[in-house]
């Protein structure tokens, strides 16, 4: 086992696959004026393979695919294949917004992915337009419907004061309806998160006082580990959970990194810098040269971004970058370092 310097293995790895998206959400993107990664950056498919290979070897046997939009790389179930091939690799996953997994969820499952995270912060489609700048909303619930009742298969929620933090109930009986365990996400500052401010969080404290007034006494379950969310039974026997990394983050457990889709490697979510692995990668590196890198990287690793940016004096009045920060770096936005 790889350890960093808080004693935290190296298990889960967020693979980018496209920092493009078919959705405008306004917590992870910014307006219509984008800085795409040049295409020739992109990684291919065997060099993400070969990557994975490299973090198997230090420990990572946890995948999951991300974006921008994962399903907007074309083949993808190809990459699955790859991957849920590998003996080390014990799960194959991704995060979607869903507008294209009604199509694509066959030959996903077929090529070995093991389960859907989904992307649903409303029910309403005039909110949705609001939230995404695209009419999609009935397109998310088609690919939702599709893969209903698959195992592990999750929603979340980004919840936004006065945008939909009154359609937590809702939400909840639309992911019981489907078979899905719901995660409430805190509003981040990171990123593409241009008009955050700390009104804007619904903490998790929140979240639970208007669950527990509207559908009864809530149970805390065991056995969190690395997981980022706190989970809860409701009185029905249904389960949701909490991502609370804005105002009780979970940075001592953190277990995961990113590689972005050209391959900068970031060991924190609220990292501003990364290591470059496409430029060893395309020089010839091998796969254990490569995980020489890793291991390094990841010992030297003390990175406690959510809970360093919670004791920050001004922490309400900014994001974390500037938008003339994001401007400069595409990598610092959410689209391009992937959720």
């Amino acid at each position: 086992m790889t350890a960093d310097l808080l004693g935290r293995p190296l298990r889960d790895l967020r693979l980018s696959v496209t920092d493009r998206c078919n959705l405008r959400c306004s917590y992870c993107m910014p307006g219509e004026a984008y800085t795409w990664l040049p295409r020739p950056d992109l990684l291919t498919f065997e060099e993400l393979s070969r990557l994975v290979d490299a973090f198997t070897l230090v420990g990572v046997d946890e995948v999951r695919l991300t974006g921008g939009e994962p399903l907007l790389r074309r083949d993808l179930a190809r990459l699955v294949r790859l991957l849920a091939e590998k003996p080390a690799v014990r799960e194959v996953a991704i995060t979607t917004n869903g507008v294209l997994l009604a199509e694509q969820q066959a030959d996903l499952r077929a090529a070995g992915l093991s389960r859907f995270t989904v992307s649903l912060d409303t029910l309403r489609p005039e909110r949705f337009l609001a939230i995404t700048r695209r009419d999609d909303l009935a397109r998310v619930l088609g690919g939702i419907r599709s893969v209903a009742g698959t195992p592990g298969l999750k929603l979340d929620a980004v919840v936004v004061r006065g945008e939909n933090d009154d359609e937590l109930v809702d939400l909840l009986a639309f992911a019981r309806e489907v078979g899905a365990e719901l995660r409430f996400i805190e509003y981040m500052d990171v990123g593409g998160a241009r008009r955050w401010s700390m009104d804007r969080v619904v903490s998790r404290a929140e979240m639970l006082a208007r669950v527990t007034a509207a559908l009864g006494p809530l149970e805390p379950l065991p056995g969190r580990g690395s997981a980022p969310a706190a989970r809860f039974r409701l009185p029905d026997g249904a389960s949701f959970g909490v991502v609370a990394s804005t105002t009780q983050p979970f940075c001592r457990a953190c277990d995961r990194s990113r590689v972005t889709a050209d391959g900068v490697w970031l060991l924190c979510l609220y990292a501003t810098r990364g290591v470059d692995l496409r430029g060893p990668l395309r020089a010839g590196d091998s796969v254990e040269a490569l995980a020489a890198r890793l291991r390094v990287g990841w010992q030297a690793r003390d990175d406690r971004g959510a809970e360093l940016r919670l004791g920050l004096p001004d922490r309400g009045a900014r994001p974390l970058a500037s938008a003339g920060d994001l401007d400069a770096d595409p990598h610092l936005e959410m689209h391009t370092r992937g959720g």
